[in-house]
């Protein structure tokens, strides 16, 4: 059996070469062996596996000051935390928290210091707090740090380590080969002590990346991921991680040695913290993506790389079924998915983020794309663009909240567009795996144009944030729309908790039928299967399923209480528009 160790090895190896990897594997050793000398200080550390990813998962996606009291005398995490105890205790199991530590720009996607907490939102006793009561997951933005953090000064200044710590490029070098995800320039001009010099810089003149080829970088940053845990991440996410390695001539994403970081990483988690997983924000297509499962090992039977992944692809086939009322592509592509023993993927719909199109785009024809991108700016979106080789634009991602995709802003039909809403969240629920609800869901919130405006940047349509009275206020609306998502979202998210056939791991067969229908068997090996249908359009549809091949003849809706009896060769239940199914056996 291979030992993590081993693996660190190998790695090691493989990146760096066989003869420096004795001496960077010493260093590593040393790293891991403060580690654990540390938290055996803190009193109460040993290497443990909690329990593992279960239906009772759900991970929030917020914002650390996404609901504040004004004044200051309350942190907004703390704020966070009791707002959640108050009204979402036993609907959600995790937070993600956005970056929270001190940024210069990109919403904390460019960290100054990625060990301390922005004072700004409080401090790590209000993380801990948090980490009490739920599921922890910190954002590792490891291919960039900000121009304005002490490294990069350094760096400006020609001081040890962090003098190697960036990478230099002559701008007269052929970089036209490098997949660009924003049409930003890649180098940035900068002033040092040495004279001018240009840094590579994949997302904005105030993100700069560091230089993995230099294995002091590495050593570093296993360090900052290693503080994470220390303060309770259980999830990490990689930001960014397929741009984590440069080579001039290559594409520069999802080259080997970004893999090999990740194994690297995941290898050390093994060895000192294997309760914490790994999970990869690559929004590419679905086959890039789900690379960053890596590869099984015999030995343990689970994969070498991330245990969970990001399913970029059902956002956009999402949006297509419901825009078209026809549930046909999302339906075929959902029978071809298939997580790793041991993976799983993390299925979301909204987050922080634009809506991504490049995942659909082997999916979805170009003028099927299109029609997303048409729907988003008649709503009231924007559309990001990412440069190609050849100097052109392409669309990247759909800048918009999902209710106001979903529905017309200003022309509200409520009781039908908080239908097609919900039914959204619960094909984002039924799905395999573990779901990730963006704070904004909860409520069905609308795009915040006056965001937009103030900071110029299209992602900001979906950044609004809430004082804690103001949030109240919304949800004091009996009938308002946002209290009417709240609860319909929180009764899913209950019912879903009680059912073994939403683990991650029990099957799931896509069932078809109505082309209006989207519908799942889950669990069919369970004593309690499910079958999960979503009608996908605004008309009336017919749930029509071939009895024989079901696992029971009697079926009880956990929704509406009605019950459905197989009648001859078929088991039938009417759909009305948007309607929800979820069916156990009675």
């Amino acid at each position: 059996m291979v030992s993590p160790e081993e693996r660190i090895q190998h790695w090691l190896a493989f990146l760096y070469g066989a003869e420096p990897m004795a001496a960077l594997w010493s260093s590593l050793d040393a790293l891991l062996a403060g580690f654990r000398a540390q938290m055996a200080r803190a009193g109460s550390w040993a290497p443990r596996t909690l329990p593992g990813l279960s239906q009772e998962d759900a991970i929030l996606i917020t914002y650390g000051d996404q609901i504040s009291e004004p004044g200051g005398a309350t942190p907004p995490l703390r704020t966070l935390a009791r707002f959640l105890d108050a009204e979402l205790a036993g609907s959600i199991s995790g937070v993600h928290i956005l970056p929270c530590f001190p940024y210069s720009s990109d919403d904390g996607f460019s960290v100054i210091d990625y060990t301390q907490i922005d004072p700004a939102l409080g401090d790590w006793a209000d993380v801990a707090r948090l980490g009490a009561r739920y599921r922890l997951m910190f954002d590792f933005v490891a291919n960039h740090i900000s121009q304005h953090s002490a490294w990069f000064q350094a760096y400006r200044r020609g001081e040890a380590p962090y003098h190697g710590f960036f990478i230099e490029v002559d701008p007269a070098v052929d970089l036209s080969q490098v997949v660009r995800p924003r049409a930003l320039p890649l180098l940035t001009a900068v002033e040092t002590t040495r004279g001018p010099r240009h840094v590579w810089t994949t997302f904005s003149a105030d993100q700069i990346d560091l230089d993995y080829a230099n294995p002091a970088v590495l050593l570093t940053m296993t360090g900052v991921l290693l503080h994470y845990v220390a303060h309770g991440a259980e999830i990490i996410r990689l930001d960014a991680v397929a741009y984590l390695w440069k080579q001039v001539g290559a594409s520069c994403i999802h080259l080997p040695q970004a893999h090999a970081v990740i194994k690297l990483w995941r290898a050390v988690l093994d060895a000192v913290a294997p309760h914490v997983l790994l999970i990869t924000e690559t929004n590419v297509p679905h086959a890039d993506n789900i690379s960053y499962f890596g590869q099984t090992l015999p030995e343990t039977r689970a994969t070498d790389e991330a245990q969970l992944v990001y399913n970029f692809s059902l956002a956009p086939l999402t949006l297509h079924a419901l825009l078209t009322g026809d549930a046909g592509k999302l339906s075929a592509w959902a029978a071809t998915l298939q997580a790793p023993a041991g993976g799983s993927f993390f299925n979301f719909i909204a987050s922080h983020d634009g809506i991504g199109v490049l995942p659909a785009r082997d999916i979805l024809s170009d003028g099927e794309l299109h029609t997303l991108v048409e729907r988003t700016l008649a709503h009231g979106g924007q559309v990001s663009v990412r440069s190609l080789p050849d100097g052109s634009h392409t669309p990247y991602e759909l800048n918009i909240t999902l209710y106001d995709f979903l529905n017309r802003p200003g022309r509200a039909e409520l009781a039908t567009d908080i239908a097609r809403f919900l039914a959204s969240q619960a094909i984002l629920l039924a799905l395999a795996g573990v779901p990730g609800i963006y704070v904004h869901s909860l409520f069905g919130s609308p795009n915040c144009h006056d965001c937009f405006a103030e900071t110029g940047r299209a992602r900001s349509l979906n950044r609004k944030k809430w004082t804690l009275a103001e949030l109240r206020r919304l949800l004091a609306e009996p009938h308002g729309q946002a209290r009417r998502v709240f609860d319909g979202y929180r009764r899913l998210l209950h019912l879903r908790r009680a059912q073994p056939a939403f683990h991650p791991a029990s099957s799931q067969q896509v069932l078809y039928g109505d082309p209006a229908l989207f519908t799942l068997l889950r669990g069919a090996e369970l004593e309690r299967p499910l079958l999960c249908s979503v009608n996908v359009s605004d008309r009336p549809a017919t749930l029509r399923l071939d009895a024989a091949s079901l696992p029971g003849r009697a079926w009880r809706d956990l929704l509406s209480g009605e019950e459905f009896v197989a009648a001859g060769a078929y088991l039938t239940a009417p759909m009305d528009l948007y309607q929800i199914r979820w069916l156990t056996v009675a």
